[in-house]
């Protein structure tokens, strides 16, 4: 089973800097500690400097997370702050029927209520659910 993390990254910024990016870690590491066999997939993990990607570059691989977004089992979408990149791999995760989890205070927020699954309002009670799961196949509802 693979799981696809998305979230904020730049979020709102205007320099090449990203958010703290801490939520990834955490979160692989609590799935795979629950789950050892469960494929986490962490594009920050794959690409780490692709804030310094050129425009083709940064075009290439924004299409190809999308598309891997798209195979994987469950898409978790952390955003606790708006995230143009995260809200375009829900709305194509959506589309191919991937369950989303989402991990959000923003519950009145339309792509949240319109593409969610489920709606967490921390990681912890996120991970709250995940442990209370007999299986990782159970994430994707």
């Amino acid at each position: 089973m693979r799981v696809f993390i998305g979230g904020v990254m730049q979020a709102s910024r205007v320099d090449d800097a990203i958010e703290d990016q801490g939520y990834r870690s955490e979160l692989a590491a609590a799935l795979n500690a629950r789950w050892p066999e469960l494929e986490v997939v962490d594009p920050l993990r794959l690409h780490p400097n692709s804030v310094t990607y050129d425009d083709a570059a940064a075009k290439t691989t924004l299409f190809a997370l999308l598309e891997l977004a798209t195979g994987c089992d469950v898409l978790i979408a952390y955003v606790p702050q708006a995230s143009m990149g995260t809200a375009l791999e829900m709305y194509v995760a959506y589309q191919r029927g991937v369950p989303i989890l989402t991990i959000t205070p923003m519950r009145a927020n339309w792509v949240v209520r319109a593409l969610s699954t489920r709606v967490f309002p921390d990681t912890a009670a996120f991970l709250a659910y995940a442990d209370s799961l007999a299986a990782p196949e159970e994430l994707a509802g």
